[in-house]
């Protein structure tokens, strides 16, 4: 029978003979929402799927030591949103450019070669958007808008204040209500 709770998966983690079962449970109950996560994030399939394999790797070494300070969800969200970080800054040094200025429309670029881009779609023009917002903003804006995420919970992901995070999320929505009504 399946475990559904995060404090039952957890327990049954520490148990040598059901601590895959409960891996494997615990990955499929957030394995889609982490994707999608990283996918904002990092644009491409492939590599939301090379980044999402890292935070999986990451959260089997890591279980054992998860304190449930915060929740189970915003420690998955933090090495998430970390290993996104890293990849996105190992991207820029491959690419020599910054993600704030040229890197912008390099990503920007990449929406527009997938294979199910249209322009005339609001989606896509939004993704545009949210491509040329700078990386924190991205990520602010990103967490908030699709994930729903609360300032409070987000505020543990990215250990950041809660008021920061406000203003950048306000001028997120300011440079993406600007972009949409000026492309």
């Amino acid at each position: 029978m399946p475990l559904q709770s995060d404090a039952e998966l957890l327990q049954a983690f520490q148990v040598p003979e059901t601590r895959e079962s409960a891996y494997t449970q615990l990955i499929r109950k957030y394995q889609e929402r982490l994707y999608w996560h990283i996918r904002r994030l990092v644009v491409g399939h492939d590599d939301a799927n090379d980044v999402l394999q890292n935070v999986l790797i990451r959260v089997w070494k890591g279980l054992d030591g998860f304190r449930s300070d915060s929740q189970l969800f915003t420690w998955l969200y933090r090495i998430a949103t970390n290993e996104c970080l890293t990849f996105l800054e190992q991207q820029k040094r491959r690419l020599s450019i910054s993600l704030d200025q040229e890197g912008s429309a390099h990503l920007a670029d990449r929406v527009r070669a997938d294979q199910h881009f249209d322009a005339d779609k609001a989606e896509w023009k939004l993704q545009l958007a949210i491509q040329e917002l700078p990386e924190k903003q991205r990520l602010v804006f990103t967490l908030r808008y699709y994930d729903e995420m609360p300032y409070g919970e987000m505020s543990q992901v990215l250990e950041t204040s809660e008021g920061a995070l406000k203003a950048s999320y306000h001028h997120a929505v300011k440079k993406v209500e600007d972009f949409l009504l000026n492309h």
